[in-house]
C-alpha cells in the first residue's frame, strides 16, 4: 500500500520566488492528507497533480499565515468542484472561528460538511483515526500555540504465499484467508491456518511532522525510530540566537534531534528567505545526520 509524502512548499514567512509556504501531502492508500496549507497551496496541488477530492483530512499546525492562508481558497474550490463528502479539519482552537467568519462575510455556503477538531497544542495525544492511519499531536514550542503531527500506519495483514496454499480453494475461502481467518475442515479436506499460508506482515510506517518550534530534545522520545522526520531548519547555526528569539530551529539542531530519535530519514524545511542557496543548511545538518535531505518543492518520498 502506498505511503508517500509530497512536498508542496518549503519556505518560511517571507515570500521567495522559487519557494512556496509550508504545505505537504501524505498519501496513504487512495487517500490524501494535507499538512498545513500556506498561501497558494491549491496552485501547488495543480502543479504537482494532487487531486483535492481525494483529501480525507487537513492538519493545520498553527495560525501563522504562512501555514494556513491558503485554506479558505482551497475549501472554496472544492465546493465549486461539487465536493459532497465530509472533510476533517484539525488545528489549534480559533481556526474554526476564522473559517466561520470568512464563510459568513463572503456568504460562502459549502456543499460539504467540515468536521473541525481543536487540538490541545500542549499535549501528545491521538487526535485523528480512520481505517488506514492514527495521527497523534506533538507539542511544539513556538510563539503561538503550535502542534506537530505523528502519522502512524495501522498494522496491515500479511500477504498469502501461493506456494503454501493447498490446491482447489474457492474464491470465498481465499478471501477469508486473506482477511486473516482460519478455515475449518471442508469437503473431507483438513483445515487451513492463516499463519501457515501467510508471510510476515509489513512493518507499519510512521511519519513525524515538526512545524515551527524551538529545538526541543524531549520530542525525540515521542517519535523514536520513525521512518521519516520533517523538521524545520529556518536558520544556520551562526544565527542560533536569532532562532531562539523567534522560536525556530537551526539545521544542525534538526539533525541532532533526528540523530537522538534514531529516525531513518530526515527532511529539512521552512527555510529563511535570507538563504538564496540551501546547500549550507544541508551541509550543516550532515554534520550530525549524514543522510539529511532538503524538503524542496516537488520532492516525493515513498516509504
Amino acid at each position: 500500500m502506498t505511503f508517500e509524502l509530497k512536498i508542496l512548499g518549503s519556505a518560511s514567512a517571507t515570500p521567495v520566488l522559487t519557494r512556496h509556504p509550508t504545505a505537504q501531502v501524505l498519501t496513504v492508500g487512495a487517500h490524501h492528507y494535507l499538512i498545513d496549507c500556506g498561501e497558494g497551496t491549491q496552485w501547488q496541488m495543480l502543479e504537482h497533480r494532487v487531486r483535492p477530492h481525494r483529501l480525507r483530512a487537513i492538519f493545520i499546525s498553527h495560525l501563522h499565515g504562512d501555514h494556513y492562508f491558503g485554506l479558505f481558497g482551497l475549501l472554496g474550490t472544492m465546493h465549486l468542484q461539487g465536493r459532497t463528502q465530509p472533510l476533517h479539519i484539525l488545528g489549534p482552537p480559533g481556526l474554526d472561528e476564522v473559517l466561520t467568519t470568512q464563510a459568513r462575510v463572503s456568504n460562502m455556503q459549502m456543499g460539504f460538511t467540515m468536521e473541525f477538531t481543536p487540538i490541545d497544542t500542549e499535549a501528545h495525544a491521538v487526535v485523528y483515526e480512520d481505517e488506514l492511519i492514527t495521527v497523534s499531536s506533538l507539542p511544539m514550542r513556538h510563539r503561538i500555540p503550535c502542534t506537530g503531527y505523528l502519522f502512524a500506519e495501522k498494522p496491515r495483514r500479511a500477504n498469502l504465499l501461493k506456494d503454501k496454499l493447498p490446491p482447489g480453494l474457492r474464491p470465498d475461502q481465499l478471501a477469508r484467508l486473506a482477511h486473516g481467518e482460519d478455515l475449518e475442515p471442508y469437503d473431507h479436506q483438513p483445515g487451513v491456518r492463516h499463519a501457515d499460508v501467510a508471510g510476515q506482515p509489513p512493518v507499519p510506517r510512521r511519519y513525524a511532522f515538526f512545524s515551527d518550534t524551538l529545538y526541543t530534545p524531549d520530542l525525540a522520545d515521542l517519535i523514536r525510530g520513525a521512518d521519516l522526520l520533517y523538521h524545520e531548519a529556518t536558520f544556520l547555526e551562526d544565527l542560533k540566537e536569532r532562532a531562539a528569539q523567534t522560536h525556530h530551529s537551526t539545521a544542525r539542531q534538526a539533525g541532532q534531534l533526528a540523530a537522538d530519535a534514531g529516525v531513518k530519514r530526515l527532511l529539512l524545511g521552512h527555510f529563511s528567505s535570507r538563504y538564496k542557496t540551501l546547500e549550507p543548511l544541508l551541509h550543516e545538518a550532515h554534520g550530525v545526520f549524514p543522510t539529511a535531505e532538503l524538503a524542496t518543492e516537488g520532492l516525493v518520498v515513498s516509504l
